[in-house]
């Protein structure tokens, strides 16, 4: 007997579950810079402390209902929360369309969540918490050993992902005296690695110098800030580490036969 009801495309289905997990990404992004914990207290206004009620926290239409405000004091709520949410979904439906119903989108999805957090942290508070970096690094290796790249590779991107990032920053502080890249990123350049393997360690650190030096680029030219100013390069990480993982072999292959035609 057939189903009244078509059935629900597996794209939706994963867009939809991508703005739920957007939902508690955004409580990560919030609670993580501040060392509290993101399981409790329940979600509640900022500013006046109210819980909000499920109905209040339905993902980007709760925003939109509530027109942007706590619906007990009115306070402001930020456009940020809806933006990681519908960026989450996107993200969730994008990595389906790429790597379809595989074992290896587990690892690739939850590599996409740490990246959406630390993106976002970064850009606000300048800094990489190291329950993401650190023990992102850790679940990607230990995904490794049953999944692509594989231990090995996943190994090298670890030591090649912290350690070019480490020499980089120290011979940075000897020839200009002042720190010019902190050891957060130099650990979450250590979870790509083991994310994704030593190839897309390089990949990453292409896409986010040329990103990084063109919004550098840009800033100076517009008398917005100059040869100090402390670009969130955490944030260039993530969003090249995104590509990466996506078209990162595609990227390579491009390349290889760009050099040797």
């Amino acid at each position: 007997m057939n189903s009244p009801f078509a059935p629900i495309p597996t794209g939706l289905v994963f867009a939809l579950f991508g703005l739920m997990v957007g939902s508690f990404l955004n409580v990560c992004i919030y609670r993580l810079p501040r060392r509290e914990s993101i399981v409790f207290p329940a979600s509640h206004c900022t500013a006046c402390g109210h819980e909000i009620q499920w109905y209040q926290n339905l993902p980007v239409l709760s925003w939109l209902f509530l027109r942007g405000r706590c619906a007990k004091c009115g306070e402001g709520i930020s456009i940020i929360y809806p933006l990681v949410e519908l960026m989450t979904s996107g993200i969730f439906l994008w990595h389906y369309q790429v790597f379809g119903a595989s074992f290896v989108l587990i690892p690739r999805l939850l590599f996409a969540c740490g990246l959406i957090v630390l993106a976002f942290i970064d850009l606000r508070h300048r800094i990489l918490p190291n329950p993401i970096t650190l023990g992102g690094a850790v679940v990607g290796f230990l995904f490794s050993f049953v999944l692509p790249p594989g231990w090995l590779a996943s190994l090298i991107g670890i030591l090649i992902g912290g350690g070019v990032l480490f020499v980089i920053g120290e011979v940075y502080l000897r020839l200009r005296g002042i720190e010019g890249m902190g050891l957060g990123d130099v650990k979450m350049l250590a979870m790509i690695g083991a994310f994704l393997g030593w190839k897309a360690v390089l990949v990453t650190l292409v896409l986010s110098s040329l990103s990084g030096a063109l919004v550098g680029f840009l800033l100076m030219v517009s008398q917005k800030g100059d040869m100090k100013y402390p670009l969130p390069f955490g944030t260039f990480l993530a969003a090249s580490a995104l590509v990466a993982s996506l078209y990162g072999d595609v990227l390579i292959e491009w390349y290889l036969n760009l050099t040797i035609a």
